[in-house]
């Protein structure tokens, strides 16, 4: 079993998101209970709340349920996760800031970096902007969580 974490700012948008996205292409391919996965936010803002209404729509529009309520990273999830995945860079730091010693940096990842249809190196935050950001961030994920899994099966 390999368990993969999503983590962006309050856990809202970006990161459980990713977390549907996955959920819903690991079902697909019958991998359900093989990868398991979860989302958090560096900051509890939000704690407890369900994903942004926007975003529920946008994922709706698409045949994605979102669902789950927000949470806050906490250092036991470095130890807990095998694979944890930034939306940004801030996210990036403020993981590895949990972490002092340095002992789970390995696992670290920026999501951007399972793209192949698209350069961008960070997942943007949507929250401020209109409908065409949670569309754009849905596209951004779709194709990391393809290449992601691809690379989890092998």
């Amino acid at each position: 079993m390999t368990k993969v974490l999503f983590v962006c700012l309050g856990n809202i948008c970006r990161s459980p998101a990713a977390e549907n996205m996955m959920n819903f292409l690991i079902e697909r391919e019958g991998l359900t209970g093989q990868i398991i996965c979860d989302s958090a936010g560096t900051a509890g803002y939000h704690v407890g709340a369900p994903p942004d209404r926007r975003m529920q729509a946008a994922g709706k529009a698409r045949g994605l349920a979102m669902v789950g309520a927000a949470r806050q990273l906490v250092p036991m999830d470095l130890r807990e996760y095998d694979l944890i995945l930034a939306m940004d860079k801030s996210n990036y730091r403020d993981i590895l800031s949990l972490d002092p010693q340095g002992k789970y940096h390995h696992k670290v990842k920026m999501m951007c970096s399972y793209c192949t249809k698209y350069s961008e190196e960070e997942v943007p935050d949507p929250y401020y902007g209109g409908e065409e950001g949670f569309n754009f961030v849905l596209d951004l994920l779709a194709d990391a969580c393809e290449n992601l899994l691809q690379s989890l099966k092998k």
